[in-house]
């Protein structure tokens, strides 16, 4: 079937506010229906009753929700971290670690980790950055291609300080928790307790905690984190799928097994202990798992990202508020079972009942905002009403989310305009 004339592209478009895309599948069910080349005004009137029928009413000021930088690469973007909106370091595939000082203006490529050997060829899907000279990244393959990497000078070396010690192993999300300790000179921040999680090696999920910085890592064996390999997993599409929560990690997981949120009921702590103490310690943290409305029981679906809020927010009076989102990233049109929320205190996670309008890989709260935003490989969505219902921001490309900043396939970063999300816009 020939392709609709340009003209009638135009004027469709005009009338229909239209894309081409969509104009294209109007005109070829017009005259599959008719067998005849319509009238045409009969096809902007058809045009004009299917825009009317779109699944995704994404706002028309959609462009001006992200604005868009130059990252000075291609490579595709899965790991973002905002130090504080002036200083992020991004990273992603072909050993790619990006740096920006003043807001994403200009965005410094960084020294490749083990460039003269194999780095070049590494997928770095996380990043844990603390100010403007020291990060984490990792990075996710199978055995020892899932790496940890330090860097302390601004990503001019990089120190490799831990490797996947389990060869049938795989990486998928990184987290460290800031705490300060008082100094002479006021608060410097510690970065000692990490969290690294892996998809299920031996019937267990692999999580690796560290209690100095990253300098030792002891794997968790608790009965809680059993889990069959064949149905379940962890993703590694936004390092998003585990934090902490109250002090405690927490992390998603899907496959035909369902979707799952797993955290520690019970957390062992110490304070002043040795890190073999502390170890010791956290064997016998007591993990728990929840199912959660989220994907559709299939290997590429469930839970892609977790995140919360804690801080009140009226009409709600709950201090704090879990949401997750996933769904099908082999479907990611498919805007079902792609959210669901949770009240801390609450024993059940509950689908939202207008879900974000795809598949979505990354979520946050934004605290200046007062809203939460998510994001995927076919758009955004916003819900200003802890995760009960989202509104489209735009049909974007995205994979990952630290405000201000988002990041994507081929290079992909952009920085979010507040002033596009004020009431009434």
């Amino acid at each position: 079937m020939r392709p609709c004339p340009l003209a009638v592209k135009a004027h469709l478009a005009i009338h229909c506010g239209a894309t081409e895309e969509s104009i294209e599948d109007v005109v070829r069910a017009a005259i599959l229906q008719a067998m005849r080349v319509l009238p045409l005004n009969l096809l902007v009137a058809a045009c004009a009753i299917a825009v009317a029928q779109s699944p995704s009413p994404v706002p028309a000021n959609a462009i001006e929700m992200w604005q868009m930088q130059d990252s000075g690469t291609i490579a595709g973007l899965r790991g973002i971290d905002s130090v504080d909106g002036t200083v992020a370091w991004a990273s992603g595939t072909g050993g790619t670690v990006l740096r920006t000082l003043d807001g994403g203006q200009h965005w410094q490529k960084c020294a490749i980790p083990d460039g003269d050997r194999d780095g070049a060829s590494l997928d770095f899907r996380g990043v844990q950055a603390f100010d403007a000279n020291a990060a984490f990244i990792m990075s996710s393959g199978k055995g020892r291609l899932s790496r940890l990497y330090k860097t302390k000078d601004g990503c001019k070396t990089w120190k490799l300080i831990f490797v996947n010690p389990d060869k049938d192993g795989f990486w998928d999300a990184i987290y460290f928790g800031r705490r300060h300790e008082e100094s002479n000179n006021g608060k410097i921040p510690w970065w000692l307790d990490g969290w690294l999680l892996g998809d299920p090696v031996q019937g267990r999920f692999s999580v690796f905690s560290t209690a100095n910085s990253g300098v030792d890592w002891f794997k968790q064996k608790n009965k809680g984190l059993e889990a069959e390999p064949a149905t379940q997993g962890a993703f590694a599409a936004s390092n998003s799928s585990l934090i902490t929560f109250g002090g405690a990690p927490l992390f998603g997981s899907g496959g035909s097994g369902g979707g799952f949120v797993f955290d520690v009921k019970y957390l062992m702590t110490c304070l002043d202990c040795t890190v073999d103490q502390a170890v010791a310690d956290r064997q016998g943290d007591r993990w728990d798992r929840t199912a959660v409305p989220v994907g559709h029981h299939s290997e590429s679906s469930g839970v892609f990202s977790v995140a919360f809020r804690s801080q009140p927010r009226p009409p709600y009076s709950e201090d704090k508020v879990l949401v997750a989102v996933g769904g099908d990233y082999s479907n990611p049109n498919d805007s079902s079972n792609t959210a669901a929320f949770k009240l801390a205190h609450d024993q059940h996670w509950t689908a939202s009942t207008t879900p974000p309008h795809g598949y979505r890989s990354t979520v946050q709260w934004s605290e200046s905002l007062r809203l939460w935003i998510t994001a995927g490989t076919n758009g955004s969505d916003i819900s200003r009403d802890d995760g009960r219902t989202w509104q489209p921001l735009d049909d974007g490309n995205w994979n990952a989310l630290s405000l201000p900043f988002i990041v994507g396939p081929n290079g992909r970063i952009a920085r979010l305009n507040p002033a596009s999300l004020a009431p009434g816009n």
